[in-house]
């Protein structure tokens, strides 16, 4: 499949919606979820707070030394110099008095008694005997408890995304579980009677669209039930989108133009509402936005390349919105453009490209397969360019940026 089919296939659309406000009217449909769980610490990465959440313990929960040398009463050093040492007695623990001096290392526990620490360069030490150099003033070199968290600090609003330094600093603070949103759950609906899983006979065309949605799902967020193929049926495809309104969102694949066998549009308009049929963008106009009672239906074109830009572009924020959680711009890669891009004024393009170095340079180079069918002109690209709908094309050597829409968010 290439443009002649995809082009033909994009022909039925007079009208289309722009990207942001056909996202908008997915937006007013789509819910958080309620529902929360409690998780331990080592599955919390990326899963959205749903409790504000206060250190148990303070961090340090003792006070400690800051720095290697000696535990010491601070006015036992008072006036001490180079010329003029405090002459101190050293002792293996404490409790330090008035003279005492007991040895630490970084992190130590303070000894009893001892309110500063005098650096190891600053003493000398003679028999049992510590010259102390330099005057210390009480709480030197001393991390207090609470230096870093003190008790019941709140570290966490409801929303927050756990990263992996905050599952270190919950854990540091005495806090072993989490209570966080569930993950928002995303039936994945293939259809086409042409597709199947395996082994393929002419005419029929190996099911990669539900997958590689189910896994993109999964890397944002959500919980994705990958269901079987569906054919071009009116009554089983409303069966398959009923079973599933259960879901925090159901997503198809295929099915969303205007031909003969683009049967769903239709089928979700006669159950509930299609808000948008027909996107300005390229690959992928013929995407539907629609809802059924309170579930939000995205119906994504069969061609694999516009159903990974449409994916990218209306079910991933609907995840992150679902589940609460940030709704990021992908990192981009600046790069001179190795050849000029065509693009429709009022459409939205997202060319793919790949990353090579020239002469220390690096370069984006436009994929001589640019069909939406097309899927290796995606999965061995390197970003895709995003053209947006008031330019009219990018000149050769423009330096343009490269999403990496593909990151682990």
């Amino acid at each position: 499949m290439g443009d002649t089919s995809e082009d033909i296939a994009e022909a039925g659309f007079k009208d289309r919606t722009r990207v942001d406000e056909a996202r908008e009217a997915l937006r007013a449909v789509v819910s958080k979820v309620d529902q929360t769980e409690v998780v331990d610490l080592d599955s919390a990465d990326g899963r959205a707070i749903a409790e504000s959440v206060r250190a148990e313990r303070p961090v340090p929960h003792y006070s400690r030394a800051a720095m290697d040398g000696y535990a010491v009463r601070a006015e036992s050093t008072f006036g001490a110099s180079e010329r003029s040492p405090a002459i101190l007695r050293e002792i293996e623990e404490g409790p330090v008095g008035g003279d005492d001096a007991v040895r630490v290392h970084t992190g130590s526990e303070l000894p009893d008694g001892a309110d500063a620490v005098v650096k190891i360069e600053d003493v000398e030490r003679v028999g049992a005997e510590v010259e102390v150099f330099d005057a210390a003033a009480e709480g030197e070199n001393v991390g207090p408890v609470g230096e870093d968290v003190e008790a019941r600090t709140e570290l966490y609003e409801p929303g927050h995304q756990l990263r992996p330094s905050d599952l270190g600093l919950l854990k540091s603070t005495g806090i072993g579980t989490v209570a966080v949103r569930e993950r928002p759950r995303v039936s994945v609906i293939p259809t086409g009677e042409e597709l199947v899983q395996s082994d393929p006979d002419p005419g029929e065309v190996i099911e990669t669209n539900g997958l590689t949605v189910s896994n993109l799902v999964r890397r944002w967020g959500g919980e994705p039930s990958y269901r079987d193929v569906v054919t071009d049926d009116r009554e089983a495809l409303r069966g398959a989108v009923e079973r599933d309104l259960d879901h925090d969102v159901v997503v198809t694949t295929g099915g969303s133009s205007v031909g003969e066998r683009d049967l769903i549009p239709d089928v979700i308009d006669e159950m509930g509402e299609v808000m948008v049929h027909g996107v300005a963008l390229k690959p992928g106009h013929p995407v539907a936005l629609g809802v059924v009672g309170e579930t939000p239906v995205i119906m994504l074109p069969g061609f694999p390349v516009a159903c990974i830009v449409n994916a990218v572009q209306f079910l991933r924020p609907a995840v992150k919105w679902a589940g609460d959680l940030r709704l990021t711009d992908p990192p981009t890669f600046p790069a001179r453009l190795d050849r000029k891009i065509p693009s429709e004024p009022g459409i939205r393009t997202f060319a793919r490209v790949s990353l090579e170095t020239k002469d220390g340079e690096r370069v984006a180079v436009p994929t001589r397969a640019s069909g939406s069918g097309i899927l290796s002109s995606v999965a061995l690209a390197d970003g895709w360019i995003e053209i947006r709908e008031g330019v009219e094309g990018l000149p050769e050597d423009d330096i343009v940026a490269v999403q990496d829409w593909e990151w682990l968010p």
